[in-house]
């Protein structure tokens, strides 16, 4: 396909600011009964492709991805989402009501198998697991880990380094394990704003070129203020050193054998697109689609031409290596 194309515009009708009447919201009860909330677009006896469970990125809530779900159930995918724990409309971890904190990632990588477990069970395959910027960190760990088991894996800006690192991991992980234990590790690690739950000014540039996508996450975060979260915590922040640092250990990604597709902007000023790149060469059937500056972190929430290309190479990855089941007659 033309990478200028544009597949998804053949779905413009999507109403981005608005539940799709397909999609039900709900909570699910993880192993310890926390209450996590989910959306689930549970298809009709023509969709026959298969299903696909997306997790979003730290901060993030599954309504900025409504357009790019409800078009994955318009082609046939039985379609969930849900919040981490201590996320959007799931509660917080911390001691205030913006601050993203948690005390391991073990726990979200625990809740995934949890939810994994429960929802392959009573959906129909093959089954994709797809997951952006932390979420994409978090599915890729436990799929190392061997607590979840896709058909395909479908990552969108992983957060596997962050941007802009200087020193070594390892240093920077120390530098944050100082931090940590200088104060509550609940704490905001950066400013936010002046006001908490306020956008900083700029933003917008670290995320999309797309202005109109952009201010729709605003316009839910007004709708639905649980939403609204600000920085991560030290506590957050030492934890994710450390699980970075656990994935790049030798013979961890080798040794996945699942079919990994990786969406990368090499202008991301989030997260390492270096380190995007070299997990993509480690993983046995890693693929990359990398972009230029045409795109910054929110690949699927991006201008019209680079969501285009993210969303048909998703369609031709997973037609490759999760084709559609074959009934029996």
């Amino acid at each position: 396909m033309n990478p200028d194309e544009k597949p998804h515009m053949t779905v413009a009708d999507i109403d981005r600011r608005m539940v799709p009447i397909a999609a039900k919201e709900s909570f699910w009860l993880a192993e310890d009964g926390y209450e996590i909330r989910r959306i689930d677009w549970a298809g009709s006896s023509g969709q026959k492709r298969g299903s696909i469970l997306f997790m979003p990125g730290r901060g993030d809530a599954y309504e900025k991805y409504l357009e790019t779900l409800e078009q994955w159930h318009r082609a046939g995918w039985h379609v969930t989402a849900a919040d981490w724990r201590g996320q959007a409309g799931s509660g917080r971890l911390g001691t205030d009501p913006v601050t993203g904190h948690i005390e391991d990632f073990s726990i979200w990588v625990d809740d995934l198998a949890d939810l994994w477990a429960q929802w392959k069970a009573v959906t129909p395959g093959p089954h994709v697991l797809a997951g952006h910027s932390m979420g994409g960190h978090l599915v890729l760990r436990a799929l190392a880990q061997g607590q979840v088991d896709p058909d395909a894996l479908v990552l969108s800006a992983p957060m596997l380094g962050f941007y802009g690192s200087v020193l070594p991991v390892r240093f920077m992980h120390a530098a944050a394990k100082v931090m940590k234990a200088l104060g509550d590790p609940a704490r905001p690690a950066w400013k936010w704003s002046e006001k908490p739950g306020e956008v900083p000014v700029g933003r917008a540039d670290l995320l999309t070129h797309d202005k109109d996508r952009y201010e729709d996450e605003l316009w839910w975060r007004d709708q639905r203020p649980e939403l609204v979260m600000g920085p991560g915590s030290w506590g957050w922040v030492e934890r994710a050193y450390a699980s970075m640092r656990y994935l790049d250990r030798p013979g961890v990604l080798e040794a996945v054998q699942t079919p990994v597709l990786l969406l990368g902007a090499v202008h991301d000023k989030l997260v390492d697109f270096g380190a995007i790149k070299r997990a993509a060469v480690r993983l046995p059937k890693g693929e990359l689609v990398s972009f230029g500056p045409e795109s910054y972190h929110e690949i699927l929430r991006e201008v019209d031409p680079v969501r285009g290309r993210a969303m048909a190479a998703i369609s031709d990855f997973l037609n490759r290596v999760a084709p559609q089941a074959v009934l029996p007659r």
